[in-house]
């Protein structure tokens, strides 16, 4: 049940969602009629390049009947995928998304085009569940997908085909116009924008939806793009899957001799470097709020679009994250407070978490999002799943949980169908500074996110010397408020499932690096445990793994310190 500060919230978003709601339903009642039902779509001008590189051994798989999505597999014995119960929601996602047919494409060959062609035939013909294939960011993926590989699925098609396929389009278009005017979620506006440009520019007589769409394209990049480049929702996966799309829209629009929105162009620009600071050296992106497996290729091609000389960004103070390199050590940090509301839906708990690396090798992370499993994507979300301070166990924010009496079940149910779910209430003060000291750069954070219930504030400093090869940390626990019983306190380090934890001299620990090098840990203040964890973002999926905890009891306040030291010199870079 919710508490009483929560309770408010709760029924406050409840309060905005209803009346958006009915603005959207009048919005509906009173609109002009839909700019494509005057027009129809009456052929293909041009097919957008799909940046998304592909593995031709998929069309293999799809021969023999296997559909691996999301991490889950199906296997449909010589039928349509469209008749089977999806292995999980993420799964039916990426079905129903249609991007997958690009490795299809890649595979060129007659077998796979016609391959492709039954599968777009299915799902014209209605199979499937249209409940899977309505969300707007589906729709969306979707009606990119088919204009992206329209050559691969047309090459050889009958003219009823064809006209059907360009009627699927027209029909695509048209239900996210309409998304657009029942007032969804803003990163679905963008989505759905996206996608209604790519149609207004690569279709033949529907170009009038095309600069309605720039404009609502323009509008939402300058709301959702910040300063230094993030997006509003704080999930890397989610811009690096919009820039994937943004890139071949920019082409799009100088192919056919107009010029892409300053909103576009802007955005483009600001996007690239931050992904420079969330990469680490083994082609990854640090794990926080919705990141989990790096798509590397994908991610060295559009740092391509970068400059291959590009320097990261250090700083990110609009965005929440924070870099700190020397040598080979680089260490990226969350500081940032958690996202807007309707942004939050995969945003995570780990304020003042962070990840560290050496050269190519990842050494602490974060668990890192799965790709399905809602229990288990709720489970990574949460404070304990990343490297940093948690007070009995708890976290420092809270995901909106259909808990309580019926109604507030109901209305929870109901917010989550529109929103997703979102974190109901976080850290409200997220302060952090960054400055010199001698040979070392220096990062300290506090957060809230622990006072009202706990009446604990959260501080974070790390103190990196590279020419040293350490990386040197301070946990703060300052009471806030009412005197309040003593909390148990459990800072957490987990490491990469590559590092070999033991013990080390002096009560520490040993970490042993595939590459050679060996890390000693050192702690003061508080219990050395090695404790058992999971790293969800592996690419073969979840995996065990050891995480370092330090446990406490914290009763008037207490800092512990803690150290991670390259033992000897390190291998040449």
């Amino acid at each position: 049940m919710l508490g009483g500060p929560d309770r408010w919230r709760f029924y406050r978003l409840v309060g905005r969602e209803a009346a958006r709601s009915v603005r959207a339903a009048s919005a509906r009642l009173t609109a002009p009629p839909d700019i494509l039902a005057r027009v129809r779509v009456t052929g293909l001008i041009i097919a957008p390049h799909d940046l998304r590189t592909s593995d031709a051994t998929f069309a293999d798989d799809i021969y023999a009947g296997l559909f691996v999505f999301a991490g889950r597999s199906l296997a449909v014995s010589g039928g349509s995928p469209f008749d089977y119960t999806p292995p999980s929601p993420e799964w039916a996602e990426v079905l129903y998304g249609f991007g997958w047919l690009r490795h299809l494409r890649a595979a060129d060959t007659a077998l796979a085009r016609a391959n492709a062609r039954a599968f777009v035939a299915d799902f014209m013909a209605g199979r499937g569940d249209p409940a899977l294939a309505r969300p707007t960011p589906v729709a969306a993926r979707r009606l990119i997908a088919f204009l992206s590989q329209s050559p691969l699925v047309l090459e050889g098609a009958d003219r009823a085909f064809y006209q059907n396929f360009l009627r699927t389009l027209a029909r695509s278009a048209r239900e996210l116009e309409r998304d657009l005017r029942r007032g969804v979620p803003p990163s679905w506006r963008l989505l759905a924008a996206v996608a209604l440009c790519y149609a207004g520019l690569c279709c033949d007589g529907i170009q009038p939806i095309l600069k309605r769409a720039t404009r609502i394209l323009s509008r939402e990049l300058d709301r959702q793009i910040m300063t230094d480049g993030g997006h509003r929702s704080r999930d890397p996966r989610f811009a690096m899957e919009l820039l994937l799309d943004l890139l071949p829209l920019r082409q799009s629009y100088l192919s056919r001799s107009v010029d892409p929105p300053e909103a576009l162009l802007r955005a483009i620009d600001r996007m690239l470097p931050l992904l420079r600071l969330l990469r680490h050296a083994d082609a990854s992106l640090s794990h926080f709020n919705g990141m989990g497996a790096t798509a590397a290729d994908h991610l060295a091609t559009l740092l391509v679009y970068d400059g291959t000389l590009a320097q990261p960004l250090m700083h990110a103070p609009h965005s929440g994250y924070e870099r700190l390199e020397g040598g080979r050590i680089v260490v990226v940090a969350d500081v940032g407070k958690p996202p807007p509301l309707p942004f939050s839906r995969n945003a995570c708990a780990g304020t003042l978490s962070f990840e560290m690396s050496s050269g190519p090798q990842r050494i602490v992370v974060n668990c890192g999002m799965p790709e399905s499993g809602t229990e288990l994507r709720r489970l990574a979300r949460s404070t304990p799943a990343h490297s940093t301070a948690s007070v009995s166990g708890a976290s420092s924010s809270h995901v909106l949980a259909g808990t309580g009496f019926w109604g507030e079940r109901a209305a929870a149910e109901w917010v989550c169908h529109r929103l997703g779910p979102i974190l109901l209430h976080g850290p409200s003060e997220v302060k952090s500074e960054r400055f010199t000291d001698g040979p070392a750069e220096v990062l300290a954070a506090r957060h809230d996110g622990y006072v009202r219930d706990h009446g604990i504030v959260h501080e974070r400093r790390w103190r990196l010397l590279a020419a040293e090869g350490r990386l040197e940390g301070e946990d703060a626990f300052l009471r806030a408020g009412a005197r309040h019983r003593p909390q148990e306190v459990a800072i957490r380090f987990h490491l990469h499932p590559s590092i070999l934890v033991g013990p080390g001299p002096d009560g520490g620990l040993s970490l042993g690096l595939p590459l050679g090098e060996v890390w000693d840990f050192r702690a003061e203040g508080a219990a050395i445990a090695i404790e058992e964890s999971v790293y969800f973002a592996g690419l073969s999926g979840a995996r065990r793994t050891d995480q370092i905890a330090l446990h406490l009891e914290v009763a008037e306040g207490a800092r512990v310190a803690w150290s991670f030291t390259r033992r000897g010199l390190a291998p040449a870079a």
